[in-house]
């Protein structure tokens, strides 16, 4: 360190000294904050002991820093560009294979070159921020008037930069079609900008010498936090109205620009007062960062200087990670899938016995169809296709058949939990604002599984029936049994929990439901954003072929019932594909459905003629409801944390859930899956007395 310090020139241009400088107080581990603030205590002691060293390190220092541009450091590291979400999502990859051009030309690019591993920040936020303040101090003491002057243009050329995007962002299309409020009103971004190039005019003039007053930022924080506000009300509306990538984009955009110039407002401000935002921030700094050279806490002012080198450095190290992107605008798209998965999931929820047995009828009309699909399934299979032809033909019977459940609002029990895992996300609510309330969290979890083994059962009591009546019948309409013996073994291997990857391939199926899910969320949110009750309703053949009514009826129709269409869709292609994707890749990939599941069994059962011993017919029983009980775990569990993430929630109090389950359980096992006539009662009564208080 000391031989670095004798080889740097007051007036040297080379960042190669600061690089190796900071070389020696980088750690070997990032995460060692003990070594890292030994580190720069040592180089400022030297330094005290040194004032020549101090001297040619602060006026290197000074000559790197007016030598280069500053304003697209404060602009450009943790705002994310207006380039929209893919293209930088391409521009990351590309540079995390090969990085750009470094130059001498920005500050920025120095940053690149002295904090290049992509853990500095650890180390770097380890270190008390007074001992940055403190080595800062100690090269600066010889020139202290110079100092401000040094960062100050680039600081004003950023904020002008910066109000010029958020008025930019905020005017775009996407906004403005989506808030129309800002088209009847003067748009607080437009505003801003007006107000801040009027501050900055003044600014410069006081710079130049002109004794003009200079009125403090307050006005112009008020202004950003109606910028903020508006950002909030888009957000609101998203979530019922739907959303996109682009529009999604553009938020977080605005939402980082508006933030970083509060920031830089606050630094350049030499008589405005500490936002609140920006005060909660500076508490945590100090929390953090605990003084260890000097009496009382740094000024606020510094400390803000202090905590923005930080957000820089950190968001330098992470500018080319897509997991950052990825969370920061993925979020709110999410949050908008599971929220009108929960919508739909409320349908999936029964609280009295009533809707329960609505929801066996309707899960037994499901089964009725898939007895059928697998009746078409074993005959698809006869054809001896090419496996292109044969997965299509898969596919299309899965498909079709799923819609055409959707279409006559029947159930399939198996695509409920992507629903159900989502309508408990959004149930999440507290008592007192902190703690999770357990009781009515693990009531709704009953009536959830009310309503799930409800489900299970209805089509389990209508598909085996099926495929046996189907299997029996079949000898008199075409003179030879459905399945021979050995088609017969085959599908009760395909059962067998015990001798084969059946658990495994139900997991897989699991995780085709979890996406069949996201996908009918998705498009539930696109017809929402882009409107499609209004756009089918413009169409002028369909006008005039099916009359205006009735095709305002198609409209809304498609516009409520597009997600679960095509969830059921693209569920059926998932399950027809991966034979086909496991036998292209080598793969054990596979598929094993509850429903399904429980057909095969009973054709095997007649094309045996009932010659099978009590131990198959067990392991077979067993068979198809541990495929159930795997679809439902595993596309419930993906799907319950997606819509946990997707709500920023963490929930720790799984352990009293289950015991509160299991109370539940202990006091009526037979109400805990089929409810009570008390539960009834008291239902009703509260259901009486809302509806007394709402009058």
């Amino acid at each position: 360190m000391l031989e670095i310090l004798e080889r740097i020139a007051a007036d040297s241009n080379d960042i190669g000294l600061m690089v190796e400088l900071f070389d020696t107080l980088r750690p070997q581990r990032a995460t060692d904050g003990a070594r890292a603030t030994a580190n720069v205590r040592t180089l400022c002691q030297l330094l005290k002991g040194n004032p020549a060293h101090a001297q040619a390190l602060g006026r290197y220092a000074r000559t790197l820093l007016s030598s280069r541009r500053h304003a697209s450091l404060y602009t450009e590291i943790g705002v994310l560009s207006n380039d929209g979400f893919f293209t930088e999502f391409k521009r990351r990859i590309a540079y995390r294979i090969l990085p750009p051009a470094l130059g001498d030309e920005y500050l920025s690019d120095a940053l690149d070159q002295v904090v290049y591993k992509r853990t500095d920040h650890l180390w770097i936020a380890a270190v008390p921020a007074a001992d940055w303040l403190a080595l800062i101090d100690v090269i600066s003491l010889h020139e202290e008037e110079e100092q401000p002057q040094l960062m100050l243009p680039g600081l004003l050329e950023a904020i002008r930069t910066l109000s010029y995007r958020v008025c930019a962002i905020g005017l775009e299309p996407k906004l403005t079609n989506f808030h129309t409020e800002m088209e009847t009103y003067e748009s607080p971004f437009m505003v801003q900008n007006f107000e801040v190039n009027a501050y900055l005019d003044n600014y410069q003039r006081r710079l130049a010498g002109d004794e003009a007053a200079l009125e403090d930022a307050r006005h112009l924080l008020v202004m950003l936090d109606q910028c903020d506000g508006v950002v909030a009300k888009i957000r609101k509306k998203a979530l019922s109205q739907g959303t996109s990538i682009a529009l999604t984009y553009l938020l977080v955009t605005l939402t980082q620009s508006i933030a970083r110039l509060r920031k830089l407002l606050f630094l350049v401000d030499v008589s405005g007062e500490l936002p609140a935002a920006a005060a909660a921030e500076l508490n945590l700094l100090a929390a953090t960062h605990a003084p260890h050279q000097q009496e009382g806490p740094p000024s606020p002012r510094r400390s803000a200087a202090v905590g923005l080198g930080l957000e820089l450095i950190k968001a330098h190290n992470h500018k080319y990670l897509l997991r950052d992107l990825m969370r920061d605008n993925i979020d709110l798209l999410a949050r908008n899938v599971t929220e009108n998965a929960s919508h739909t999931g409320e349908h999936y929820v029964a609280s009295q016995r009533k809707e329960l047995t609505g929801m066996f009828v309707s899960s037994a009309g499901a089964g009725v169809v898939i007895g059928f699909m697998a009746l078409f399934k074993i005959l698809m299979s006869y054809l001896r296709a090419a496996p292109l032809v044969e997965a299509f033909l898969f596919s299309m019977n899965y498909s079709l058949g799923f819609m055409f459940i959707h279409l006559l609002h029947f159930t399939v029990a198996t695509k409920q939990p992507a629903m159900t895992a989502s309508r408990i996300a959004a149930g999440l609510h507290s008592k007192d604002g902190r703690n999770i309330d357990i009781d009515s969290m693990a009531e709704l979890c009953v009536k959830v599984i009310r309503t799930q083994n409800m489900a299970v059962l209805g089509n389990l009591a209508t598909a085996i029936p099926t495929a046996w009546l189907i299997a029996l019948a079949w000898p008199w309409l075409t003179g030879h049994q459905l399945v021979s013996p050995e088609k017969a073994m085959r599908l009760l291997r395909d059962i067998d929990p015990i001798h084969g990857p059946t658990l495994i391939y139900a997991a897989i199926a699991g995780v085709c439901l979890f996406v069949a899910g996201l996908i009918s969320g998705y498009y539930d949110n696109k017809a929402l954003y882009t409107r499609w009750s209004q756009r089918i309703a413009q169409l002028r053949g369909l006008r005039w072929l099916l009359g205006p009514e009735r095709l305002a009826r198609l409209g809304v129709y498609m516009e409520n019932n597009l997600g679960g269409l095509m969830g059921n869709f693209f569920f059926g292609i998932l399950l027809g594909v991966m034979p086909l994707l496991g036998f292209l890749l080598g793969l054990p990939l596979d598929i094993r459905h509850v429903t399904f599941s429980s057909a095969n069994f009973a054709t095997a059962m007649v094309g045996l003629d009932y010659h099978v011993s009590w131990e198959l017919v067990l392991t077979s029983v067993a068979g198809f409801l541990a495929i159930g009980t795997v679809n439902l775990l595993v596309s419930f569990g993906l799907a319950l944390w997606v819509a946990l993430r997707s709500r920023q929630a963490r929930f720790k109090q799984g352990w009293q859930l289950l015991k509160a389950l299991g109370r539940r359980f202990r006091q009526g096992p037979v109400s805990f899956f089929f409810g009570s006539q008390a539960e009834e009662a008291e239902l009703s009564d509260t259901a009486v007395a809302t509806e007394k208080a709402s009058k």
